[in-house]
């Protein structure tokens, strides 16, 4: 098996804050285990360097060990109630090169489990890479571009249904680290990843920098938790074109990352606001999403980096529906950058029947010419949207609930009404209710609210 050495330099940082590293991606070829790579993985439950051939292996403990590369359209398969930690000297990363494929398939009873190899009591955000997903769907790019984290692998094509793999019933936790500044992998990374991949039910836990980031591509995803995320829960960029529905985004007001801002949502067309197309747009229902709600950080944090709800800026366009947005200190629905605006405005962009609460600012227009914060209120009120000026009105069970959240609407709560798919694709599954549940909690079984002292 070909053996790729990842040297991994480790500084010594606060809890909050990245983790810088270098990486070494010189290859020692040679297959020192003998057998097949799936043999050596299985015998030494190490998995390292570049996989080339389709490796499954049965459930168990794997350590990752620096950044593994699947590669020359290989399959990585896991069976569920494995359980992956990386090493905690040679930080891993789990890159899925375009053509390869990932099959992360658990069971709500056995879900997969990507996490840090510390022990409970020295657990931190960033003991890790987390996983990336490489593939050939669109981005708004004129070249393959290459994906950000010291990475060094290009990604997108023309093929929208592109096929990179499944994720089911899996949870990431304690990923991101940087390999440069402004260059860092998320929990979930990925990169023109297709329609053909499926993402369902995938929670990720204190992420040191994104949970999910989405660098153009189609691919669809339902039933993803955003848990205690340093910078933003959902990151779109370089025209994805995708839909999510059934999305949850809960916010610790103890972490936060100090030397940025941390969003709901975060989307650009690009990083610059071009209009290269495809435009950005994503597609997203079903969602709830849980702010810091003002409270006060025991470890002395500033909750100013608590920063918006949703913050659309730089040409993109987006559509919501059906979603509960609650306790952001900054901003709920926040609109930048002339050309955002413009595509509210004229209708290209759509935010609809869903319930807002924020701190300040449920609805917000960033100095903007084109329309003011309160003109944004008019038309979103019209919409059908529904403002609140305190969460409770919103009647959540139990949202800021840290360990144990209850999620689910209360006997009479606005939530449980006034869903409206009119327009929507048939990816969507029609709901009387709006927000991520109704009557019935997906969550149960599968995740966990309790990382830091889980015993793996």
């Amino acid at each position: 098996m070909k053996k790729l050495t990842i040297i991994l330099a480790a500084i010594t940082i606060a809890f909050t804050s990245c983790i810088k590293v270098e990486i070494d991606n010189s290859s020692t070829g040679g297959d020192t285990g003998g057998g097949s790579e799936q043999d050596e993985i299985i015998r030494t439950k190490v998995i390292t360097g570049t996989v080339e051939s389709s490796v499954t292996l049965p459930k168990g403990k794997y350590t990752l060990r620096g950044y593994v590369y699947v590669s020359n359209r290989a399959t990585l398969t896991f069976a569920p109630g494995t359980v992956v930690v990386s090493d905690s000297v040679l930080k891993g990363a789990l890159i899925i090169e375009r053509g390869s494929k990932l099959f992360a398939e658990g069971t709500q009873a056995e879900p997969i489990v990507f996490t840090t190899g510390r022990p409970p009591a020295s657990r931190r955000p960033g003991d890790w890479g987390g996983i990336v997903l490489l593939g050939s769907a669109p981005t708004n790019r004129s070249t393959a571009p290459v994906i950000e984290g010291g990475i060094s692998r290009t990604y997108g094509g023309s093929i929208a249904n592109d096929n990179s793999g499944a994720l089911r019933f899996v949870r990431v936790e304690f990923a991101g680290i940087a390999a440069d500044p402004n260059s860092e992998i998320n929990s979930m990374t990925l990169g023109g990843v297709g329609s053909g991949t499926i993402i369902e039910n995938v929670q990720t836990s204190y992420g040191n920098d994104d949970s999910f980031e989405f660098f153009g591509g189609t691919v669809n995803a339902k039933n993803i938790i955003a848990y205690a995320t340093a910078d933003d829960d959902f990151d779109f960029d370089f025209g994805f074109t995708g839909s999510i529905q059934f999305g949850v985004a809960l916010r610790d007001p103890d972490f936060v990352d100090p030397g940025d801002a941390g969003n709901g949502v975060e989307c650009d067309n690009d990083g610059t606001g071009t209009t290269a197309q495809p435009y950005t747009r994503p597609v997203l229902s079903n969602f709830t999403w849980i702010g810091p709600n003002n409270q006060i950080a025991s470890n002395g944090l500033v909750l100013a980096n608590h920063n918006f709800n949703m913050r659309w800026r730089r040409a993109t366009q987006f559509e919501v529906r059906n979603s509960i947005l609650m306790g952001f200190n900054r901003a709920g629905f926040s609109i930048e950058s002339d050309s955002t605006v413009q595509f509210y405005k004229d209708g290209r962009s759509i935010f609809r029947n869903n319930l807002v609460n924020a701190i300040t600012a449920p609805f917000r227009a960033a100095t903007n010419p084109i329309m003011t914060s309160a003109e944004v209120e008019v038309k979103a009120l019209a919409d059908g949207n529904i403002k609140y000026d305190a969460p409770a009105g919103i009647g959540l069970a139990s949202p800021f609930n840290l360990t144990a959240p209850g999620f689910l609407p209360n006997a009479g709560s606005p939530a449980l009404t006034g869903a409206n798919f009119s327009g929507l694709n048939s990816f969507f599954t029609q709901t009387t209710y709006r927000g991520a549940f109704g009557t019935t909690n997906w969550a149960a079984t599968w995740t966990s609210f309790t990382p830091k002292t889980n015993v793996y």
